[in-house]
Order: C-alpha cells, then structure tokens, then sequence
C-alpha cells in the first residue's frame, strides 16, 4: 500500500470523528481520508450493498480509494422485537467510511440528534419531517404500524463525502436517504 498524502491542516480535519447521537448513540464514528489519484473502492463492492439496499455506483462517492474493501452488514433489514438494529459498516484501506444503521424503537421515544450533529447546522430534510441532513450524513426517524405493533423506525447515514463537492454534499445524501428509507419501510415492515 502506497502512503498518501493529504493537504496541509486535513490531518486535523481527519481525526475528528463525526458522530450523531440518535438516541442511544446510532451510528458509528467516521474519519475522512484523502485520494490518491486510485481507482474508487466501489468497483471492489458486491452488486447490492447494505442491507441489499445500494448499488457501487451509489456509494462511490463516499468510499473512497483504497487497497482492501471491508463490508460487515447483515442481508436484510427485518427489524423485529427480537432484531432490534442492523448496521452496514463500510471500510476501505481500514478506515471507516460509511456507516449506514436502522433500529426499530418503541413509538413517540424522543430522539436526541446530538451536538456532533448539530454543530453542522442540519436541516430537514425535504421529504421528512422528523429528520436531519447535514454535509456528511442524515438521520430520519419514521412512524410505522407494524403487522402485530406500532414502532419508530430510525434511519442513520454517516460517511466520508471525500468524493464530492461541497454544494454536491446534502443533495447526495437526501438522495440516499430516499431510497434507504423506501426500502427499509418495506423491509422492517412499516406500515403493514
């Protein structure tokens, strides 16, 4: 593995982990990185990702470069009683680069997005009104009637957005948001 080199002052920037406290801490720390001029991670990625829920393409801009591409996610997003959360865990070259979790959670419990999270001066998303985007993630909590009970469903995205401008950032995450949302309604059983 090639070393690599970052802009002056970015060393600072990559050791400050973003972290968004959803209630019980959802989610997990990520470090930004650096390119070095590498082919994207993404080619190295399995067809559907996450939960079988995004493609390589759709994640490109936030995997970065690197030499080993880690994924640890589980298959599906069947949130029961018993399965309360899943997590997607993407790391390229050993580093954290995206984070993506859902966690069914007992209706009306208050959600605290946390002061990492706040500090970015989130805003709501367009389409979701119990929610946050910011320039490197977005959190949304949905209301769901289930087969057997209500429950809240929370959704959290978290990554590196090294691939992308800055005016590009929170336009690429609502549009990530949108489609995991879609499908973990539909896998978790919302709204049945």
């Amino acid at each position: 593995m090639t070393a690599r080199t970052c802009p002056s002052g970015y060393g600072a920037v990559r050791r400050i982990a973003l972290v968004a406290t959803v209630s019980l801490a959802v989610g997990v720390p990520l470090l930004s990185g650096c390119s070095d001029g590498k082919e994207s991670a993404a080619s190295e990625l399995p067809s559907s990702t996450c939960f079988g829920v995004f493609t390589p393409v759709e994640l490109a801009p936030f995997v970065g470069t690197g030499d080993e591409v880690r994924v640890d996610s589980p298959g599906d997003l069947r949130l029961s009683a018993g399965r309360t959360k899943a997590t997607c865990n993407i790391e390229v070259g050993g580093k954290p680069r995206l984070t993506v979790s859902a966690e069914r959670r007992p209706p009306g419990q208050e959600v605290t997005w946390g002061s990492e999270v706040e500090k970015h001066r989130p805003e709501v998303l367009p389409y979701a009104g119990n929610s946050k985007l910011w320039d490197s993630g977005a959190a949304v909590v949905l209301g769901c009637t289930g087969s057997a009970e209500a429950f809240d469903l929370t959704l959290f995205i978290d990554a590196v957005p090294d691939g992308l401008k800055q005016e590009e950032r929170r336009p690429a995450f609502a549009a990530l948001m949108r489609k995991f949302m879609e499908s973990a309604r539909q896998q978790a059983g919302c709204d049945t």
